[in-house]
């Protein structure tokens, strides 16, 4: 199975993966931002966006049910996915190859998305690019919002503004896993 947790940039996505994980440890986390970092060392990205590489979608998806066959363990990817035709495509190769897709989207508001975009420091040595990538971020959370009417009729939404363990406790009894810490 694939649990797939989505939602604006800054909503805990990773954070609740990173509760999972030892409550979980079973299962796999795969990342498909990784995907896109790889394919831009290769190839032109014109738009700035990897998602809209066709190939990024078709990578992501493939891997993921790779993962799910080869290993046998649940997957847990945290990725933010809301454009509906790219939603749409990735989520009908997952089930067209049988895997049982879980969707949650985290559920938060446009304030607090914005003070935990602020809050966050991936670039220590660039704080032109720290700016850059919390601009771009800051930039989506409108399509993000907006992509809530959009998503699968199967998505659960989550209220991402809960505890990272209130959140796991949620997904784990969704998913029907043990959640032993």
């Amino acid at each position: 199975m694939i649990v797939w947790v989505n939602g604006a940039f800054g909503s805990g996505k990773t954070t609740l993966v990173e509760e999972l994980r030892p409550r979980w440890p079973e299962a796999l986390v795969y990342d498909p931002e990784m995907v896109g970092f790889v394919l831009r060392e290769i190839v032109e990205v014109p738009t700035g966006d990897f998602q809209d590489l066709r190939l990024w979608r078709r990578q992501v998806a493939d891997l993921a049910v790779g993962l799910v066959e080869e290993y046998g363990r649940p997957v847990l990817v945290p990725m933010t996915l809301v454009n509906p035709g790219y939603v749409g495509e990735v989520f009908g190769a997952l089930k067209e190859a049988g895997v049982d897709v879980h969707h949650f989207f985290l559920k938060v508001s446009r304030e607090v998305l914005e003070q935990r975009i602020d809050g966050r420091i991936s670039f220590h040595d660039d704080p032109g690019r720290e700016e850059r990538v919390r601009r771009w971020c800051k930039d989506r959370i409108e399509q993000c919002m907006a992509a809530v009417d959009t998503l699968p009729g199967d998505t659960v939404f989550l209220d991402g503004e809960l505890s990272p363990r209130e959140l796991a406790d949620s997904v784990l009894a969704r998913v029907g896993a043990s959640s032993e810490p």
